[in-house]
Order: C-alpha cells, then sequence, then structure tokens
C-alpha cells in the first residue's frame, strides 16, 4: 500500500484540478485543509507517507523533519524552486524532489490589482456602500507616477511592460541588475536609496535570500518618499513587519498592500491586522485556477512517474544514482 499526503490544501483543490482516478490500485491519498507549524506535529502527521505534495512553502522540509519520515520517497513540491526543502538533506535521506511548472504571470496581475484597489480605495468603497455610504474618498492617478522595482526579474519585467501601459515612469533596482537588463525593460537602472526616496510606488518583486531578509526596515521605509505606497507580493520576511505597522500608523506611507507574511497563515494577534491603511490578501499571488491545473496536474504526472520507476522534473538528480530501494 502506496500513501500520499497533500498538504496544506486550504481551498480543498486538489480533487478539483487534477484526475486523481489516474491513481494506480493500491495508492491511496489523504488531503490536509489546515496547516501544522509545529515540526513534531508535522512529522506524526507523515509517518508512513511514502509520498507528500508540498504547497509552495507552506510547510518547510528542514534536514531535521526529513530525518524523522523513514518512509518519505518522493517529495513532490509545486514549481521548480522551493526553499522551505532541504534539498542536500533530501538525497542524503535518499528521497526524490519533484518540482512543476509555475504560473506565468498570475503574481504580476494580483500586483496591480491590489495597486489599483489601494490608490482607488476599492475595498473600502465597496463597504461603505454596503452600509449606506456614497462617495467617501478621493482616489489617485497610477498615470505620471513613478513605479519602483524592487527586483527586474521575470515579475518585475513584467511589471514594467504594464507600467508603460499606464504611462507610468519605471525605475529598477537589484543586486545584481545591469544596466542591460534595466534597458531591456525600458527601466531607469538606479540605487537602492534612490529609488525608495523618488518613487511615488514601490514594489517587491525580489528572491527571498540572506542578502534580501529584513532588506526594508524602519530605516529604509521612512526613506521612502511621504505619502508613497509599497506593495509586497515577493516574501513576507523581505519587509520587517512591525516596522511597516509602525510606518503606516505614523501616516508617512499613504497605504501599503502586503500579500506575504513572516508566518502564514496569519497570527489572530498579528500587529497589521489593526492597521487601517494596510490592504491584506492571503498569499494569493499565484492562487488562479490555471496555475492549479499546472501544479496539481503536473503533480499527479510526478507521481505516476515516480511509481512506473522514471522520476520526471527531479530537482536532485543527485538522488538517483544512489536511491534506496522501496520498502
Amino acid at each position: 500500500m502506496t500513501r500520499i499526503a497533500i498538504l496544506d490544501d486550504y481551498q480543498d483543490a486538489a480533487r478539483r484540478f487534477a484526475n486523481w482516478s489516474r491513481l494506480p490500485a493500491g495508492v491511496t491519498m489523504e488531503v490536509f485543509r489546515d496547516h501544522l507549524h509545529d515540526e513534531a506535529q508535522v512529522a506524526r502527521r507523515l509517518r508512513g507517507f511514502e509520498i507528500v505534495m508540498a504547497m509552495r512553502e507552506r510547510t518547510p522540509f528542514p534536514a531535521s523533519l526529513l530525518g524523522q519520515l523513514p518512509a518519505l520517497r518522493l517529495l513532490a513540491t509545486t514549481g521548480m524552486w522551493n526553499a522551505a526543502i532541504d534539498l542536500e538533506a533530501a538525497t542524503a535521506h535518499g528521497i526524490v524532489v519533484c518540482g512543476t511548472k509555475g504560473g506565468n504571470h498570475a503574481t504580476m496581475e494580483l500586483t496591480w490589482g491590489l495597486l489599483l484597489a489601494l490608490l482607488r480605495h476599492i475595498p473600502a468603497e465597496d463597504a461603505s456602500i454596503r452600509a449606506g455610504g456614497w462617495q467617501t474618498s478621493v482616489g489617485r492617478l497610477l498615470q505620471g507616477k513613478t513605479i519602483g522595482l524592487l527586483g527586474l526579474g521575470n515579475i518585475g519585467g513584467q511589471m514594467a511592460r504594464v507600467a508603460r501601459a499606464f504611462d507610468m515612469r519605471v525605475m529598477a533596482w537589484s543586486h545584481n541588475l545591469t544596466e542591460a537588463r534595466a534597458m531591456e525593460c525600458d527601466a531607469e537602472r538606479v540605487n537602492q536609496e534612490t529609488l525608495l526616496s523618488a518613487a511615488d510606488i514601490v514594489s517587491i518583486h525580489l528572491r527571498l535570500s540572506e542578502r534580501t531578509q529584513g532588506l526594508l526596515g524602519r530605516v529604509e521605509l521612512m526613506r521612502m518618499k511621504p505619502g508613497a505606497v509599497l506593495i509586497n507580493t515577493s516574501r513576507g520576511p523581505i519587509v520587517n513587519e512591525r516596522a511597516l505597522a509602525e510606518v503606516l500608523r505614523a501616516g508617512h506611507l499613504s497605504g501599503a498592500a502586503v500579500d506575504v507574511f513572516d508566518q502564514e497563515p496569519l497570527a489572530a494577534d498579528h500587529p497589521y491586522r489593526g492597521v487601517n491603511n494596510l490592504l491584506l490578501t492571503p498569499h494569493v499571488g499565484y492562487v488562479t485556477a490555471e496555475t492549479y491545473e499546472t501544479f496539481f496536474g503536473q503533480t499527479l504526472e510526478n507521481i505516476l512517474a515516480y511509481l512506473q520507476g522514471q522520476p520526471t522534473r527531479v530537482m536532485n538528480e543527485a538522488v538517483l544514482a544512489k536511491r534506496r530501494p522501496r520498502p
């Protein structure tokens, strides 16, 4: 009997976006819709499962957890990069790690949705009209504004193209940004201080790393142009959460929109919950039907290939040469 665990399926989406009836006889699947923060609880839940599907980086798989899962042989993640999985430890334990393609435009589209909702006060006006009110705020245009992109990779480049359609000025910065890449995206390459002080909108599109963790603290946030807005659809730890809450409450920034957090789901007593000029979404940048069709569909393909002894989309190729025999 081969057991499959699907983790962190908040919307009960796995069953809807892949045809699991293709699994052979003797293979069972269990879907877990909740999230466990405690590693010991995760270890107890997953003991006995040979195959585990990890949705993005919702549940981390460090060496300490992988060592407690002797039955695990296939860890199927969504996307072809997952910072929450210790690939070296997985390889050492003979665990195959497979990935999938990701969503292409999903995060970029949500970023613009958040920005428009923030500048035009869409959530507040919706709530007001439902309560009997009418025209309670005054919005702002995107046209003619300066957007500062922290990161000009795939998503940052998409952002730059859309910004030009809105007739915006585009600035960009990252540690590795070249003049050639900036020119390719029709963006001005500037230093971080210039971007923060000149941009009306700062949007983060950086990968979380040792260099980017805590990149925007209180000093950097106060360096931003008074009345500017900040959008973070990248990773929560890039911004100091308490500092952002304080700067927003003080009125230095007119608003912010955040889709990502240090710890997810968001704690009940999180400082963001009491900030009025902050728009929050629950890490849904990639959550679209089209992306889920890819995530769950290709995960199923990966599982079927593994069961046939021919793993595909392997992220730790070295494990195949020294793979333990299945129990």
